[in-house]
């Protein structure tokens, strides 16, 4: 990076925010008490994880959230502990959590995302007013992770119309029927099952994906469409071009993550000036990164680094 330079700022919005608490068991089994492991607690939510990871990558980002209660509380002191930019927006309800348990004997993962807190009309408002106000506009806005319950349309639209006036490249990675209002964005990124809901049907095949990704495209949500399919690698989609991007071949420890990770790796690499099938292989190689680490951890600087190099070779 050439001295002096300053990359443009990442700006991520995460509605439904989550404080991750893991720990580990031999077994899962009903009724018993079960004696779990150490417990590690990590700031959570899809546009929180997004900035925690550019952030370790060297990205200029900042995370704006709703919050409130000994969980915000947690999410801020971590976020601060690490360095991570952030703003937390005060709500009246609490900030939830979402538990994930290993299970050592078999190597299972079981994951329980808990329901979050309901918002009010006036602090939908104040997050946007968050984005809008920042000093400095933002080159690209995340917007991910779920949404609270009782949401409106109208949050979708009105983050879709604040990034298209302002020029910021909108990447979306978001689930539930409100995906339907997403209207304009950059990038859209879902996975199989999420693509499925959007198109109202099946997709057993790649030419199912493709021509569901591209209708996406021709209908004005998004200007591409990256599929994420775990194990089977994923696809990026324009209205011209198809890619399909080979999974590295790594030992997975946990998945948790690994979809935020490789949304982080996508914006890096468009702030870097990669076109984008060049930033969709940072994000394969952010999302294999994540992979390799245990619980709620995402990406460490070195294994973003090592698998890089392997994946270019």
């Amino acid at each position: 990076m050439p001295h002096g330079f300053r990359m443009s700022l990442i700006a991520t919005l995460t509605m439904n925010p989550s404080l991750d608490v893991t720990t580990s068991v031999d077994r899962v089994r009903p009724t018993d008490k079960l004696r779990t492991g150490a417990l590690r607690h990590d700031p959570g939510g899809g546009g929180i994880n997004v900035a925690r990871v550019l952030h370790e990558l060297g990205g200029e980002t900042l995370a704006i959230f709703p919050g409130s209660g000994p969980s915000a509380m947690t999410i801020d002191r971590l976020l601060s502990e690490r360095g991570v930019p952030f703003q937390l927006v005060p709500i009246a309800q609490q900030t939830r959590e979402s538990f994930t348990v290993d299970e050592t004997s078999s190597g299972e993962q079981f994951r329980f995302v808990l329901p979050g807190p309901k918002l009010a009309p006036e602090e939908y408002q104040a997050c946007l007013d968050a984005l809008a106000e920042l000093p400095e506009a933002p080159e690209i806005v995340v917007f991910s992770g779920s949404l609270p319950t009782g949401t409106t349309p109208r949050l979708p639209q009105q983050v879709c119309a604040w990034c298209q006036k302002i020029g910021a490249k909108l990447i979306v990675d978001m689930s539930g029927p409100l995906l339907r209002e997403i209207h304009g964005a950059f990038l859209l990124k879902p996975n199989r099952r999420e693509l499925e809901m959007l198109a109202g049907r099946d997709l057993a095949s790649d030419d199912d994906i493709i021509a569901a990704a591209r209708d996406l495209i021709s209908d004005g949500v998004a200007n591409a469409v990256v599929v994420s399919l775990d194990k089977d690698g994923a696809f990026l989609v324009t209205a011209g071009e198809t890619h399909k991007y080979a999974p590295l071949d790594v030992k997975v420890e946990s998945a948790v993550g690994a979809g935020d990770s490789m949304v982080a790796g996508i914006a890096l690499g468009l702030v870097q000036g990669k076109q984008l099938p060049g930033a969709v292989k940072i994000g394969m190689v952010s999302s294999a990164a994540a992979l390799v680490t245990s619980g709620s951890e995402l990406v460490k600087r070195s294994d973003f680094e090592r698998l890089l190099v392997e994946y270019q070779e």
